[in-house]
């Protein structure tokens, strides 16, 4: 974290503060909010209204988190890392349990079910302050700036981001669903899980390391592990070739198959069975020929041919 992100932390927080103890004091604040609900937006400019239908979607939680998911996963499987998805993961968790603490504790309601005129609405059954389109406008694209790759990128994705999460806030206040407080906190809120975001870095670091490791764990195991045995008359199967399959090539008079595989090839010249001398107990009858010497390394005599 550094000095410049946490004066921008702690200013953004004192900005949070000031917001709801106007709100809970029915300040200056309260009667902008009234006098906003009276005017109806969405009765002055009705051409815009089909438009901030749609428009409001991208700070819904549901499409917009699916689409950025989608654009980060994307870039996890091209970077081979998971801080990208993890990081959003974070993001969204910190808004979840941050807006959705301060909603329910405060308990205001919106323009729609105000019941006293000039009253703050807080401490009935609403959940609307800070308002959460805004504060996920703010989170779920300004993660985008926040992951950028490039200094260059970073900017135009963090106005880009602000464009985005400005226009969602205002919609909701044309549409009279939120006072004009409940969009001021949730800027305030989504732009303080943004800051709060490097804190959260070692955590990201060792939930990917981990997560790393069990997969080197357990999907070698998972590639590895050996099949069914098959059924009774059905033939073996054979192993898939290899390098771990190759066929061993052995040498002549080598021990049988089953028998025990000789460890090393023998240099030594065989002789093909046409070759060879027939032995028998009384000795070889082939006759001594003239070579013989040159073969066997020996002279013998030679004896005489019998007959005429």
């Amino acid at each position: 974290m550094s000095p410049h992100r946490i004066v921008l932390f702690g200013s953004t927080l004192v900005f949070y503060l000031l917001i709801v103890v106007a709100v809970i004091n029915t300040s200056w604040l309260v009667r902008l909010d009234w006098q906003l609900m009276f005017f109806r937006p969405y009765q002055q400019w009705q051409e815009l209204h089909a438009f901030i239908d749609y428009y409001v979607v991208l700070g819904q939680r549901g499409p917009t988190a699916v689409m950025v998911a989608a654009w980060l996963g994307w870039r996890s499987w091209r970077q081979h890392t998971l801080r990208p998805l993890l990081m959003l993961g974070t993001s969204l968790l910190l808004l979840n349990v941050t807006v959705g603490a301060a909603k329910l504790s405060m308990g205001r309601e919106g323009p729609h079910y105000a019941t006293v005129i000039g009253s703050n609405e807080m401490w009935l059954t609403g959940d609307i302050f800070p308002s959460g389109h805004t504060a996920n406008a703010v989170v779920t694209w300004g993660i985008l700036a926040y992951l950028a790759s490039t200094a260059r990128t970073r900017r135009y994705l963090s106005a880009l981001s602000a464009v985005v999460s400005l226009g969602v806030g205002l919609s909701t206040v044309y549409l009279g669903t939120h006072w004009l407080s409940d969009v001021l906190l949730g800027w305030a809120a989504g732009l303080l899980i943004l800051l709060a975001l490097p804190w959260f870095e070692p955590l990201v670091t060792r939930a990917e390391a981990w997560i790393l490791a069990q997969r080197d764990r357990y999907l070698p195991g998972l590639r590895g592990r050996a099949t069914a045995p098959a059924p009774a008359g059905a033939p073996p199967l054979l192993p898939e070739p290899g390098p771990a399959t190759e066929p061993v090539l052995e040498p002549v008079g080598a021990a049988p198959h089953g028998g025990r595989t000789p460890t090393h090839f023998s240099t030594q010249r065989y002789t093909v069975r046409s070759e060879r001398s027939p032995v028998t107990p009384t000795g070889s009858r082939r006759p001594a020929h003239a070579d013989s010497a040159t073969r066997t390394g020996r002279s013998t005599p030679a004896r005489p041919v019998a007959g005429g």
